[in-house]
């Protein structure tokens, strides 16, 4: 039984400034995912949480992403999509505000979890847009949300830092409770229906065991996934870790000047757009190559950050700039593999980004603690090189061999 038999094409009613409203609310829910980064320090104070071991609250956080990427976003392909990502926006705003009010470390990672679960609201939104795409224009589309995607991970830092320094960081998150709300009555306003649903449980039971198959039938998958995951491992290595060094001597820095170089990271969003539309053009593993390479490069200037706070921002940007390109591009070969089944590629594909993200944030902090900047830069360098052996294994092959390219085949 296809997917299109689950849940019919929605019409092509995609406009440009739905476009962008895809962009806004996707990078705004999942920048709940990043905003304790630059809190970490302030965070550990209050709630007495050990320096070796506050990598937790993103893992924590990172782990209920990857668990909402299995259960939660493959239901994008099974229910109407504006009623589940509106329902979906205002379970977020709850699981903020419990954040906000948590009195514990125990009650903050279990509301950090639920942030993460809920926060693949994310996933849905790029799912539904690639699903309204036109054909010809699909990496556009999914090149634009994704930028959206990017500078809400990073602007989450700048935001969270200068809203703390001045109110505290619990009000970050009451913030954000906020802003979701207000964003679940413009999805649920502007969003067009889909197909009603029509779903059943035995629907959602083929659709999880689907997510398991993945790896095991689509070679595509597979790679583009463990590369994704390592590069995801070197993106957190560095973000998870910098308020560590910076809120140290000889900086000192506070919360906001922390989150400031975010700033200097968000300039990698402009990747996302030309990344998308080399792929429309058929280069998308030269693009993936490219930014591999970069990425590796990047954590040269990053190993200076204790002489230079110029050499972080520069690194900062060469490995953000990298990032997204890899990740639009591998993002859009994994949705073109079945674009009706988008919820369960992008939820699968997107279980190795959170994977990916958790191993570098418990990792990085670990190392910090044991032997410091040096240490953190050399695991990030160890997981950017990974990257780069696997894509060239894979993609220089000779002519002829098996490539990467979509099967276009549906997924039971």
């Amino acid at each position: 039984m296809s997917v299109a038999s689950c849940n019919q094409n929605p019409p092509r009613v995609l406009t440009r400034p739905l476009t962008l409203l895809f962009a806004l609310a996707s990078g705004a829910a999942v920048a709940n995912v990043y905003a304790a980064q630059p809190l970490l320090v302030a965070i550990a104070d209050e709630l007495d949480i050990g320096r070796a071991a506050v990598g937790a609250v993103v893992t924590c956080t990172q782990i209920g992403y990857g668990l909402g990427l299995v259960l939660l976003v493959p239901l994008g392909d099974l229910l109407e999509r504006r009623r589940l990502v509106t329902a979906q926006a205002v379970l977020l705003a709850l699981a903020l505000a419990a954040v906000a009010t948590a009195g514990n470390a125990a009650a903050l990672l279990a509301g950090l979890m639920a942030v993460g679960l809920l926060a693949v609201l994310t996933q849905a939104l790029v799912a539904f847009a690639s699903a309204l795409a036109p054909d010809g224009e699909r990496g556009r589309v999914v090149g634009t949300v994704t930028g959206g995607v990017v500078l809400g991970i990073l602007l989450a830092r700048t935001v969270a830092g200068a809203v703390a320094d001045l109110a505290g960081w619990r009000a970050v998150y009451a913030l954000s409770a906020l802003l979701t709300l207000v964003l679940a009555a413009a999805l649920r306003r502007a969003l067009p229906r889909t197909a009603p649903p029509t779903a059943r449980r035995a629907d959602y039971r083929r659709a999880l065991r689907s997510l398991v198959r993945l790896p095991l039938r689509e070679p595509v998958f597979r790679r583009r996934g463990l590369i994704t995951l390592l590069v995801f491992a070197a993106f957190s290595t560095l973000w998870s870790s910098v308020a560590l060094p910076l809120s140290d001597a000889p900086y000192s820095l506070t919360p906001a000047a922390v989150g400031a170089f975010g700033l200097a990271g968000a300039a990698g969003a402009a990747a996302a757009a030309p990344a998308g539309r080399l792929f429309d053009r058929g280069l998308g593993r030269w693009t993936a190559g490219a930014g591999l390479a970069l990425l590796a490069l990047s954590w040269l200037p990053l190993a200076l950050t204790r002489q230079s706070l110029w050499a972080l921002a520069l690194g900062a940007v060469l490995l953000d700039f990298a990032v997204q390109a890899v990740h639009v591009t591998n993002q859009s070969t994994v949705l073109a593999l079945d674009p009706a089944a988008g919820g369960r590629l992008i939820g699968g594909y997107m279980v190795f980004y959170s994977l990916g993200s958790a191993l570098g944030a418990i990792t990085s902090t670990a190392a910090y603690a044991a032997a410091g900047w040096s240490a953190v830069c050399l695991l990030g360098t160890a997981f950017s090189l990974l990257a780069l052996l696997a894509w060239a294994a894979w993609d220089l092959r000779p002519a002829g061999t098996e490539g990467d390219a979509p099967q276009h085949r549906p997924h039971r």
